[in-house]
């Protein structure tokens, strides 16, 4: 299995995904685990990951060859991203786990990973997409300043192309929603295979707490669609609402989330968490504005499983298929908002 990022701790989509499928497939396979990473890995973390895996090679990038490779890619036309999480010297351990073991499949994620193994044949290879990246770099192009535009163009230009390039080198492909899938520009997408993300249901239940605050928010707050989810309610909403309030929980909090809550005192912002489902129920409505963005989100199976009613738009509610108005409020404008809002307040 191969992964850009090591699957803890469980603070983004990609390594939520990977821990689980890995803890699904170690009941059945032998798993090793190449994972991509900047720095070294705590021990704690390996210990969260080893009890599913047969053996763990951690591969610590260069960032001179980072640099080099995003170069090479702006005149090779493949993905800054894929030159980014790209390594020569990965690229050796994996041809040399290759040929030592006798592995039954390759299962690679995100296609920023599969430059490492396209052109392997001989064993069976499954790749998962999870979202469609392009339409995501695609949407933050008109939140992006003037002078950087062009180059979120260039590079949802570029995944669009390689997206549909990498179908053919893989056997199988999966991905997180129809959603996503009718998205990958190839002539036979429709074979892409839907896996959507589950919940553990047994750590995501109902409990009681205190509701501290009218509204919630949760997840990982240097991730731009959380990031423009929080200045839309800060800007577009919370005016309309002078007496509420809104939690915000969740880890690595940008310079704009921290400014946002800093100027304005209707915002709690606790970054990490030790129990994220303690943030959950401290909220009476859970808002979920995603504008841009791709994949399923997490935070909404989440609060719904913990028993939080939630808001959210069009765009986030189409890859799990709620059902709208009895399973969830829906919204795309702020005076949508503003009604769903009032609807959950006075029912």
């Amino acid at each position: 299995m191969l992964v850009s990022r090591f699957p803890y701790p469980l603070e983004k989509g990609d390594k939520l995904r990977a821990f689980h499928q890995l803890k699904e497939l170690s009941k059945k396979f032998d798993v090793t685990l190449f994972a991509l990473s900047n720095a070294e890995v705590p021990s704690e973390h390996l210990e969260k990951v080893n009890e599913y895996c047969s053996e763990i090679i951690v591969h610590k990038q260069d960032l001179l060859q980072k640099i080099w490779n995003i170069l090479r890619s702006a005149m090779n036309g493949n993905p800054f991203q894929v030159g980014y999480f790209y390594s020569s010297k990965g690229q050796k351990k994996i041809k040399s786990l290759l040929k030592e073991s006798a592995y039954d499949h390759i299962y690679c994620q995100l296609i920023r990973m599969s430059e490492y193994v396209k052109n392997e044949h001989s064993i069976p290879k499954t790749l998962d997409y999870m979202d469609a990246l392009s339409a995501g770099i695609q949407r933050r192009v008109a939140k992006q300043k003037i002078h950087k535009r062009w180059l979120f163009r260039s590079e949802a230009k570029r995944l669009k192309r390689y997206e549909s390039l990498m179908f053919d080198f893989f056997e199988n492909r999966t991905i997180i929603s129809q959603q996503d899938q009718q998205l990958i520009m190839h002539p036979n997408s429709q074979e892409i295979v839907c896996i959507p993300n589950g919940i553990d249901a047994s750590f995501f239940e109902k409990i009681s707490l205190n509701k501290s605050h009218d509204f919630v928010f949760v997840g990982n707050m240097s991730y731009p669609p959380n990031v423009e989810a929080i200045a839309y309610v800060a800007e577009k909403i919370l005016p309309k609402f002078p007496n509420k309030t809104l939690l915000i929980s969740g880890s690595s909090p940008s310079k704009r989330v921290k400014k946002i809550a800093s100027e304005n005192s209707q915002i709690d912002l606790t970054g990490w968490v030790d129990d994220i489902r303690h943030s959950y129920a401290r909220g009476r409505i859970f808002l979920a504005p995603m504008m841009i963005g791709t994949g399923m989100q997490n935070k909404l199976l989440e609060a719904m499983a913990i028993g939080v009613p939630c808001i959210t738009t069009p765009l986030a509610n189409n890859p799990i298929g709620t059902k709208v108005n009895s399973e969830i409020l829906v919204a795309s404008t702020p005076e949508e908002f503003q009604k769903a809002i009032n609807t959950l307040l006075n029912d």
